[in-house]
């Protein structure tokens, strides 16, 4: 039996995908406009900071992971 792989293409794509909402959220969140009338505001605003912090990180690994992956295939 042979083992299933996502070939390198589809692996490409669908890391490059990722980044692609991933700083999608972080437009979203970079929008956001604090309202310091509101209760709870500074909480809100901490978290959206954290979030978008890990999803820095998150990008970064993933564009390891995308440098990781061949560009080509093997035909043979």
């Amino acid at each position: 039996m042979t083992e299933r792989t996502t070939p390198p293409t589809a692996a490409r794509k669908r890391i490059t995908e990722t980044i692609h909402h991933l700083h999608e959220l972080i437009d979203a969140l970079d929008r956001r406009v604090p309202h310091v009338e509101r209760s709870g505001e500074a909480s809100i605003a901490r978290a959206a900071a954290a979030l978008r912090a890990e999803t820095m990180k998150r990008i970064a690994d993933l564009e390891q992971e995308a440098a990781a992956v061949p560009d080509h295939t093997d035909v043979g």
